[in-house]
């Protein structure tokens, strides 16, 4: 027991020391490890800040973005010309059509009737023609009557001049006697007033053929007037049948069997769903290297990640402030300037027919367009 070293004895101190020194050369190499992890990490960084830099430099800078775009169509409303209670609807809501199908139909019954009345009154005005016609046939027969017994009447009256000349000349010679020229005056006299009523009578026939011909000429012109009527009447009759106007989806229907409509009333929409465009409202400052047929790629939120291409089909000739209900009145002190948007529009080019089905108007949507194309 006395042999035993002491714990505080100074050859025990280098064994307790050397244990505790070991772990220095650890915690360097820790250092150093962490040193490389944090330089690789920062040259990735660097990598990626670089490819990104020149990816911008390259690509980004020419592509202008927004989601501030919507898809549009130009629907039709749908309205009567006539009025009248509806007795018919061909179609349901949400019903594809074609132009020209039959959408709506009006009581026609009036209408019918209406056109019955003027082609019956077309008809009385034809009559009317006709036999106006007829006696322009027999006043130009009397005329020529009348003339031919104005030429018998001159020439009676030329032998009843001479007759009475040559009496004249024998009554002066002693060898006729008085009365006989006197006769023969007479008879002169007689022919002479027979003239005047034949020219006269001419005059009358004449003016009667006139009248006739002026009779024939209104009853004309009301034929005009009748068949005006009829077609506008017919116009009627056939706008009894609302018909759609252009290929696309029914839609905002609002007309019911039995209801009284005027021209005007709103009775649905017929939107044109495969015409769908874009609009995209762009920054005043986006528009700079924006041109028609620039490439577009288009995503809608309703359909997902699918890109659709499209281009630049125009632009809008204000911004959205011009067009607005009440536009900005800036001629004032308190100005402050505010970056207009610009709408344009995007023809769009889906290649997939059952996206195309899916696209709708009032759809939220994304825009990018390259600057770079349609040069």
């Amino acid at each position: 027991m006395a042999d035993a070293p002491s714990p505080a004895s100074p050859e025990s101190a280098p064994a307790a020391a050397a244990p505790a020194a070991a772990p220095a050369p650890a915690n360097g190499d820790g250092n150093r490890r962490i040193r490389t992890v944090l330089f690789i990490v920062l040259a990735v960084l660097a990598v990626i800040a670089v490819g990104y830099g020149l990816r911008w430099l390259v690509y980004g800078r020419y592509i202008q973005t927004t989601d501030d775009a919507y898809l549009k169509a130009d629907s039709v409303t749908v309205s009567p010309r006539v009025n009248g209670y509806i007795d018919q609807i061909y179609v349901v809501d949400n019903q594809l059509v074609k132009s020209g199908d039959p959408l709506v139909r009006i009581d026609l019954r009036n209408y019918q009737a209406l056109l019955n009345q003027q082609d019956a009154a077309v008809a009385a005005r034809n009559a009317d023609i006709q036999a106006a016609e007829s006696q322009i046939t027999q006043q130009q027969a009397a005329v020529e009557q009348a003339r031919a017994q104005l030429v018998g009447a001159e020439a009676n009256a030329k032998f009843a001049r001479d007759e009475s000349d040559r009496y004249k000349g024998l009554r002066d010679q002693g060898v006729e006697t008085d009365e006989r020229y006197a006769q023969a005056l007479n008879e002169r006299n007689q022919t002479a007033a027979a003239v005047l009523g034949a020219e006269a009578n001419v005059k009358v026939v004449e003016r009667q053929l006139d009248t006739v011909r002026s009779q024939i000429n209104q009853s004309r012109a009301q034929l005009e007037g009748a068949k005006a009527a009829s077609n506008t009447a017919r116009l009627n009759l056939d706008d009894t049948i609302i018909r759609a106007s252009v290929d696309g989806r029914v839609g905002d229907k609002t007309a019911q069997v039995g209801q009284f409509v005027q021209p005007g009333t709103r009775l649905m929409s017929v939107v044109p769903v495969q015409d769908v465009y874009l609009v995209a409202n762009y920054k005043e400052t986006q528009v700079r290297r924006m041109k028609v047929g620039q490439k577009a790629t288009v995503k809608v939120d309703a359909i997902g990640d699918e890109a659709i291409p499209g281009v630049i089909d125009s632009f809008a000739p204000g911004t959205g402030a011009q067009f607005a209900l009440l536009p900005p009145e800036n001629a004032t002190g308190n100005f402050i300037k505010i970056v207009q948007r610009v709408p344009v529009r995007i023809k769009l080019m889906p290649a997939n027919p059952e996206v195309a089905a899916r696209l709708l108007p009032g759809l939220s949507v994304s825009v990018e367009i390259d600057t770079r194309t349609g040069h």
